[in-house]
């Protein structure tokens, strides 16, 4: 799998990631060849490259929710994009902020399960807007695992989508540079205290929200110079942000530089309790998939292998099978203490390498992932056949493919 720009594009190279519009509308399915049209349709959606298939690569997996979750982020960073320049410049919010954060919540404020937490590509010119849903979602899913108040978990997740809005204002000349002094650095904390009090102006209704990004802000900025004492003293929602923003920075992917994996990230935030409560580092593990089935790692012992059974009461130490001499190692067993996971092996486009046809031969019982594309691709048909143009009726639509997708599983 290959990253290419753009410019770089060519007729004839297969696609490695479905694309959207800004409505949810699958426009390009996986493995599709690009034409000399699309090309040019590509150009215009402002996209700074895609990852495509190698001549001779197979289409890697990509679950349901995958897709779906892909699906959503594309739809809400569009929409997230509008609104806080919007607000940069008129001063005020719409409804449409409100719509973004009731969805965020209703899709992942009340999920009882875990899910793959997919990272896209950023570039300079939306980092921000993607970073900012990302925190907001990983902020639903942690406050709901919190058993924390649905005001709570609304104003966590306002406070993730605006809490670097101050950062839109930075000349541009300065905000793609990738090495910035002292005093730089300084007149960028200007911009994002000047975003805090935009903030306040625009929810004078809801204190909570500018609140929350200043403790954050101020907490992170503490950390940085040594200072933890008053971590203590944070409020629950500006402690869970505080873990979220971080988990999101560190495994986010950008061009100029690469990303942490997952597991790295997990080890970092639990070996600095005094900085990021162990309490909400575990909810946010029970949120998202870390080391599940069919995910391949690489161990201390440089041996390659793959997990056959997670951990529940310890994420990082799982059970897996060598590659070498196809042993069988518990992770969790004091036998092997001395052994440790230290990384994921992962596709170009930071996708865990799933290997589950290796567990079904063994005899592991492990789900299958299901296909997404024909899902969605019938659920739009049916929105056609409808007229359906609205996005909130194409979600119904797609919802109601899902729940019929689940019934027949469970039947069978």
């Amino acid at each position: 799998m290959l990253f290419v720009k753009t410019d770089r594009l060519k007729q004839g190279m297969r696609l490695a990631r479905p694309i959207y519009n800004k409505d949810g509308v699958l426009l390009y399915e996986r493995n599709s060849k690009l034409t000399y049209q699309g090309i040019q349709s590509i150009r215009t959606f402002g996209l700074l490259g895609l990852f495509v298939l190698e001549p001779a690569e197979p289409v890697p997996p990509m679950t349901q929710e995958d897709i779906l979750f892909e699906r959503f982020q594309t739809m809400t960073v569009f929409a997230l994009r509008d609104e806080l320049n919007r607000i940069k410049q008129d001063k005020k919010k719409s409804h449409k902020l409100h719509t973004i954060v009731n969805n965020i919540l209703q899709r992942y404020g009340y999920m009882d399960k875990k899910i793959n937490f997919i990272q896209n590509l950023r570039s300079k010119e939306d980092y921000i807007y993607k970073h900012s849903l990302n925190v907001a979602i990983l902020c639903a899913m942690t406050a709901h695992v919190l058993n924390m108040k649905r005001e709570e978990q609304a104003d966590i997740i306002t406070a993730a989508l605006v809490h670097d809005i101050g950062k839109l204002s930075i000349p541009k000349a300065m905000a793609q540079k990738d090495n910035l002094n002292e005093d730089e650095l300084e007149v960028i904390r200007t911009y994002e205290m000047a975003g805090h009090e935009l903030v306040g102006v625009v929810f004078p209704g809801e204190p909570a929200v500018k609140r929350l990004c200043m403790q954050m802000n101020k907490a992170l900025s503490s950390a940085k110079a040594g200072e933890t004492d008053s971590m203590s003293k944070l409020t629950l929602g500006a402690k869970v942000l505080i873990v979220a923003e971080t988990y999101d920075t560190m495994t986010a992917m950008r061009l100029n530089q690469p990303p942490e994996s997952e597991v790295v990230t997990i080890k970092y935030l639990l070996a600095h309790p005094e900085i990021f409560e162990p309490a909400i580092v575990d909810a946010l593990i029970q949120s998202i998939n870390i080391l599940i089935p069919g995910v391949s790692v690489e161990l201390s012992t440089r041996e390659k292998a793959i997990v056959i059974r997670n951990n529940e009461e310890n994420v990082l130490r799982p059970m897996v099978l060598g590659f070498k001499d196809n042993n069988i190692i518990d992770l969790g067993d004091r036998n092997y203490k001395d052994i440790e996971i230290t990384d994921i092996m992962k596709t170009m486009d930071n996708r865990y390498v799933i290997d589950t046809q290796t567990l079904i031969d063994n005899g592991f019982h492990v789900p299958v992932p299901k296909e997404a594309e024909m899902r969605i691709g019938i659920a739009q048909e049916e929105a056609v056949k409808e007229n359906i143009t609205e996005e909130s009726s194409l979600e119904e639509v797609v919802d109601k493919v899902e729940e019929e997708a689940e019934a027949e599983a469970d039947t069978e």
